[in-house]
């Protein structure tokens, strides 16, 4: 069951569900905007005969560089970056979430893998963000970019989230795959 804008404010107000900093304007009919926040993490150059091999801690240590305190953020056709939300989230053991980038952004250009949050996930959202358009786009921190549905589980979970990206804070890179 997806939660709707009436059942998302029982559970902010009831405190299961967290958003931090909370604005009632983020509440949507059936989900909740999330704005950017002022960081981004950007891939180096590296030469052409470089491999990136994910389970090598040398590589992903490289894979990214995050700059923070950005007043606006350029996205370069054909450039895959990561970005944060502003709000930082806390979900119960019977809620998980689907984020989605707004529909309007899309229309520009830019994509947005679809990520899963987990039941019992706390933290801040990275989003993977590639830009397909032929210009540059400008973003801005607090802009509203992504929009999270929450759905209700037939049970609350067993096994809430307690992975390695629990309370991050602000760009995380990936994980190291073993």
């Amino acid at each position: 069951m997806i939660l709707s804008d009436f059942d998302l404010m029982s559970v902010i107000n009831g405190k299961r569900l967290v958003i931090t900093p909370f604005d009632q304007e983020l509440v949507r009919e059936n989900g909740i905007d999330l704005r950017l926040d002022n960081e981004v993490g950007r891939h180096p150059k590296h030469g052409d005969d470089f491999v990136m091999d994910p389970t090598v801690e040398e590589h992903r240590a490289k894979s990214y560089e995050v700059f923070k305190n950005q007043d606006e953020i350029i996205i370069h056709p054909h450039e895959q970056i990561l970005l944060s939300t502003n709000e930082e989230i806390s979900v119960p053991n019977d809620l998980m979430g689907f984020v989605e980038l707004r529909s309007t952004w899309a229309r520009h250009g830019l994509s947005m893998p679809p990520t899963i949050i987990d039941a019992g996930f706390s933290g801040n959202v990275t989003l993977e963000v590639i830009n397909h358009s032929p210009y540059k786009i400008k973003l801005k921190p607090m802009q509203r970019f992504a929009h999270i549905i929450f759905a209700k589980t037939s049970s609350q979970v067993a096994n809430a989230y307690s992975g390695q990206y629990k309370g991050q804070r602000g760009v995380r890179i990936p994980k190291l795959l073993k």
